[in-house]
Formats: C-alpha cells, structure tokens, sequence
C-alpha cells in the first residue's frame, strides 16, 4: 500500500522573494483525490513544482517512508509525475512517442507489466481515450488535445503521486470532466495520491476528498469540500460575497452574488 503524501514546513521562494514560507499540509492519503484552490499568485503552482521536485525548496516532502526531498530528479521520478499547464508546442513528435519518452525517463522495472514500452505508451492513451491521437504529431494538436496527451504522459509511469497544474484549463465542458473523472479513477484504482491544481470551485468540490485553500502562500484552510468552501472562506480569501448551496443531486454550487 502507498504511504502518506507529507509537507511539512516547506518554503519556496524567487530570487529574494519568498513565496511560500514554512507551509505544512494534512497528510494526504492514497487512493484521495487532493485540489489546491485559491487566487491568483496564492502560491498554488508553486506548491505543485516544489512537490515534484522541480523548483528548489527547504522543508520535508516524503512518500510514507520515502523521503522525496533527498532523491534526485530522475530518482524522485520513479514515484512522482507533474503534468504543466501547457506543453510545448514546437514539439514535432508524434503523441506516442512522446508518451515513450515519459515512459523510459523513469525506472525499467515500471516497465515490466507490458511486453514493450510502445504496448504501456498505447495502454495510456487509450486510458485517457486518445488512441486516435497516437500518430499526430503534438505540434499540430489544439490545446485540449496536448492537454490530454500530457495526461497519458503522466500517467503511462504509474506514479503513487500524480501532480497535475490546471489540467481542465484549455478544455470544454465534456473533456473537463472527463479529465476530473479520469484523475479520480486513477487516484482509485492505483492506490495513489492525485494533487490538482484547479480554479474552479465547484469542481473541485465535486472531484475532490480533500481540499487546500491557499492564501498568499500559505493554508487558509484545508479539509473536506464543504469544510474548505463556505461563504466565510470565499469572502476571507477572494473578497466576494457568495453563497455555498446543495444543487439537486446534493452537490455544492457556488454562487457569487458581489466584490466586496
């Protein structure tokens, strides 16, 4: 069984300013589905980096009793993915050879449950439902579409902690919760940690069993969606006078009536 995602006391900064100064999370446990939310410049992305090892940071990040923070890139790679925001788009090879390329960055043994890395590559993409993507070339897809294949690189390694930053940014309505649906599952079905970085509120609600609210770089509150999404907390954090009501089916709808 995976072990705890634990953050504790992590500070990241820029140049001379500090972004995120001695920020401790809950520990998170596998088979979750974790969303940071918050404003603009809150420190969200900046977490998710930190966590993935690629920005340099003070604190402790550990996997159960595996501490990421002492591995190295490639070695922190073996458990953990981040998938960008964007990729990029002058890249002229095609979908599944980039998924190959994500797939071989990582420890051979990640490899052994397939009979070749192309095999594990195509398993991925057709998890995310992007098979028909295989043989374009990433250069020439829409955003969604490079959205996607970025979801098969991340997950083709089958990582315990998967880090996604914005995933739904560049999607319509369908292929949003597609996606979310596709990250729950995988927090399922792998027994692992599924961070997101999102934006919208009531997915994130919706998606997720336990929610960070960050506030100028540090825990404004985090707990179960409706402890950590109340008019109290959007008026404290966004400035904006709102009401957290159960739709229907029972979920959360957030409806903001004005700045304050």
């Amino acid at each position: 069984m995976t072990g705890m995602l634990e953050v504790k006391d992590l500070s990241v900064g820029y140049r001379d300013r500090a972004v995120i100064s001695g920020l401790s999370l809950e520990p998170l446990a596998p088979g979750k589905v974790v969303s940071l939310v918050g404003p603009n410049g809150a420190g969200k992305s900046t977490l998710l980096r930190s966590v993935a090892g690629l920005l340099p940071a003070t604190g402790s990040v550990r996997l159960g009793e595996i501490a990421l923070d002492a591995l190295s890139i490639g070695g922190r790679a073996r458990h953990v993915a981040y998938m960008p925001q964007t990729l990029p788009q002058d890249v002229a090879l095609t979908v599944l050879e980039t998924v190959i390329a994500a797939l071989e960055a990582s420890s051979p043994e990640q490899m052994n449950s397939y009979g070749s890395s192309a095999e594990a590559a195509m398993a991925a993409l057709i998890r995310v439902g992007a098979a028909e993507l295989a043989d374009r070339r990433l250069d020439r897809l829409s955003g969604g579409q490079r959205q996607i294949a970025g979801l098969a690189q991340a997950m083709v390694r089958r990582p315990k902690v998967l880090l996604l930053d914005e995933p739904t940014s560049a999607l319509d309505l369908r292929h949003q919760l597609e996606v979310l649906t596709l990250a729950r599952n995988y927090a399922r079905e792998e027994d692992a940690v599924v961070v997101m970085v999102l934006h919208d509120l009531q997915a994130a609600a919706r998606v997720s069993d336990h929610i960070v609210v960050l506030a100028d770089g540090r825990v404004h509150v985090e707990g179960p969606p409706a402890d950590a999404i109340t008019p109290a907390v959007l008026a404290d954090v966004w400035q904006v006078q709102a009401r957290v009501e159960p739709c229907g089916r029972g979920l959360i709808q957030v409806l903001v009536d004005a700045v304050l």
